[in-house]
């Protein structure tokens, strides 16, 4: 079949976008994993369907570059915001976007062409207890606790923001065997369905230079829910404030994460437009 594609990309985070109201693919899994591969396909960090929604204006459906099926992506979500309103799937600039991890509320920011730039998502109330991120610790949290990996001592603390996360705190993020040691974070028995880990440091009390690991895709430009994750675990650490709003600076650019005192995180930042194309799967 011959399959019409938009490439959009949130601060680097690059996936394919395809109108699910329109076209049926019948193996999503299979088709992430084939058209995410760089030099012989689109390349993307994974697939997004933009589907028909029961409960809200749109759905996401996304899938890593690994076919497998992800709960949540910040920059993802953004990017279905842009896609529904430019194409005229809904009129709405304050939308509902149901995910594999709740609905979302959406605020989207138009140009003088009515076209989608700047979207602000309430990606909802973070969490902090283990066993519902999942970790395998029965504690009530886990904030700057230790995590052996590979054999060295970090410490970490676990959010979910719809998808697991842990942030590590730590200068030289630069000199990691990045690939090494993500994967072996990525797998890491605490995790039983795996984890993204943001490893960071700290510019000062409002800004964040990190660099994430997702599950699923390996490093990537950026990852939205990682770092609204990063700005919970700042607060929690006692390296921020509540209700203040933080520079989470990543590959791709920056994206402004704000986490308020009764566990709700809002994300904003830029939708971009790459290109659109039709390609035969």
């Amino acid at each position: 079949m011959k399959l019409k594609f938009t490439k959009m990309h949130g601060t680097g985070n690059d996936y394919i976008y395809v109108n699910g109201f329109t076209q049926k693919i019948e193996d999503p899994e299979s088709a992430a994993i084939k058209l995410s591969k760089p030099h012989f396909y689109i390349g993307s960090d994974g697939l997004i369907i933009v589907a028909p929604s029961d409960v809200a204006d749109v759905r996401m459906i996304m899938y890593n570059n690994d076919g497998s099926e992800g709960k949540m992506c910040g920059n993802g979500i953004r990017c279905v915001a842009k896609y529904a309103y430019d194409h005229k799937i809904t009129n709405k600039k304050n939308m509902k976007i149901e995910t594999a991890s709740g609905i979302k509320d959406v605020t989207v920011t138009t140009d003088e062409n009515d076209l989608v730039t700047y979207v602000e998502v309430n990606m909802g109330k973070a969490i902090i207890k283990p066993s519902l991120i999942p970790m395998n610790d029965s504690a009530d949290s886990f904030i700057g606790k230790t995590i052996t990996v590979d054999g060295k001592d970090y410490t970490g603390t676990a959010v979910s923001m719809g998808n697991p996360h842990l942030v590590i705190f730590m200068d030289g993020i630069d000199d990691l065997d990045f690939d090494k040691i993500g994967r072996k974070f990525e797998n890491h028995p605490l995790f039983p369905e795996k984890v993204n880990t943001e490893f960071v440091e700290i510019i000062d009390d409002h800004n964040f230079r990190m660099r994430v690991f997702e599950r699923g895709t390996g490093e990537t430009m950026s990852c939205g829910t990682g770092t609204c994750a990063v700005t919970v675990a700042a607060v929690l650490n006692g390296y921020a404030k509540y209700g203040e709003e933080l520079n989470i600076h990543i590959l791709g650019g920056v994206l402004k994460d704000t986490y308020y005192e009764d566990g709700t995180v809002i994300m904003k930042g830029l939708a971009t437009h790459v290109f659109d194309g039709e390609i035969e799967i």
